[in-house]
C-alpha cells in the first residue's frame, strides 16, 4: 500500500497491522480507532489527520511528518500532559 492516498478520509476503525504504508499521505483524515501496529510508516504525511494513535515503538515512522496537535497521538501511552 505504499504512496496510497487517503486524504480528508473517515477511516474510523480501519487495521493497518503489518501494512506497508511508505510515502502515503493521511492529510486531514479522521483516524478514531484505527490500528497501527508493526506498520511502515516511513515519510507518511499524517498532517492535520485526528484522532490517531500510533506507538513509536511498534511502528517505524522515521521521516513521517505530523502536525504539533497530533503529539499526544505519539506520545499517549507515556502519560505525557502536553499544553
Amino acid at each position: 500500500m505504499k504512496k496510497t492516498i487517503f486524504n480528508s478520509c473517515r477511516l474510523l476503525e480501519a487495521d493497518f497491522t503489518m501494512a506497508n504504508l511508505t510515502g502515503s499521505s493521511f492529510l486531514g483524515s479522521e483516524l478514531s480507532g484505527a490500528i497501527f501496529d508493526q506498520t511502515v510508516l516511513e515519510k507518511t504525511d499524517f498532517r492535520e489527520a485526528q484522532n490517531y494513535h500510533i506507538d513509536p515503538e511498534l511502528n517505524r515512522i522515521k521521516g513521517a511528518r505530523f502536525d504539533l496537535d497530533g503529539l499526544p497521538g505519539l506520545l499517549g501511552k507515556y502519560g505525557i500532559k502536553i499544553g
